[in-house]
């Protein structure tokens, strides 16, 4: 485990599968979700600052990071909403602050409109969350499963390293590449990445979409100008979707925003959990910030 890792030393049993997770700190509850292709390792650093204030909860999907990757068990958006829900109960959490990037967008607000999670508030970073998502890479390996995972591992690293590498607006470090990739290296780490993608099917967040309005918490949105797997104006789509959500667009960073504008990320989180909860309201309209 690299320095700046998190060791998430405990697990959750669910339905076979095993959740590797942690807890950092006191205070009131902050949950962190990952998305695809990442794991809890991408929210390290945040979730040390914020732990000095909060209670920091962070946790592997199954068929991500330290969690269980069987390859019998789905690992698709429908799953991972209805299993986050059953955590926060595990968790004994009756309304957490949460905060979600790319896919754990989906999944936070799935267990929230179809599972009845009750949240504080509910940051959403760079998230999947309106149609239509998924790339022409996506459709292919969906097409083309078997044929991917039984690439040859330097066939495979080099291509997973090229994918990833597109996620940051400001490039990679080494050491930022090898938290990201280092997951799927192994034979099982392999089989597992192409099968989540395999699995990524649009109808999850069809099923939601049009209930955002629905929501009547404290919401952020908060994005990278120059994200190029999700686009700038899916942010403003969703704020105008979600009454009274703020919009945060951040200069500069792209779909790895955590690596690509570090410091801006985590004075706009900071600032929507110390700050600008408390001031929301339903009247409130969105305000985007540079």
């Amino acid at each position: 485990m690299g320095f700046d890792e998190l060791e998430l030393s405990r697990t959750y049993q669910w339905r076979g599968r095993s959740v590797a997770w942690e807890r950092l700190g006191e205070g009131a509850p902050v949950v962190l979700c990952h998305g695809t292709p990442w794991s809890a390792q991408l929210w390290a650093p945040f979730a040390r600052a914020l732990s000095r204030e909060f209670t920091v909860y962070v946790w592997d999907m199954p068929g991500y990071g330290r969690s269980s990757k069987d390859p019998g068990h789905a690992v698709d958006l429908g799953t991972q909403g209805e299993l986050f829900a059953d955590l926060l109960g595990h968790w004994g959490l009756t309304a957490p602050h949460v905060i979600a990037h790319d896919y754990g967008g989906a999944v936070s607000l799935r267990a929230k409109l179809v599972h009845g999670a009750e949240y504080a508030s509910l940051a959403l970073v760079d998230v999947v969350a309106l149609r239509p998502w998924g790339s022409e890479f996506f459709r292919l390996v969906a097409e083309n499963a078997e044929v991917f995972q039984a690439q040859p591992p330097v066939v495979h690293r080099g291509a997973l390293e090229s994918y990833i590498g597109t996620a940051s607006h400001r490039g990679l470090t080494g050491a930022q590449l090898a938290t990201l990739t280092g997951p799927w290296l192994d034979a099982e780490g392999q089989r597992a990445f192409y099968r989540q993608i395999a699995e990524a099917d649009v109808r999850y967040t069809d099923e939601v979409q049009d209930r955002y309005p629905e929501l009547t918490l404290p919401v952020k949105v908060i994005w990278g100008a120059d994200d190029t797997w999700i686009p700038v104006d899916r942010a403003e789509q969703l704020a105008a979707a979600i009454p009274g959500a703020v919009l945060d667009v951040i200069e500069g960073a792209g779909h790895l925003i955590q690596y690509d504008a570090p410091v801006e990320l985590a004075f706009s989180l900071y600032r929507w959990l110390t700050v600008e909860v408390d001031r929301w309201g339903p009247e409130s309209r969105s305000t985007s910030y540079s």
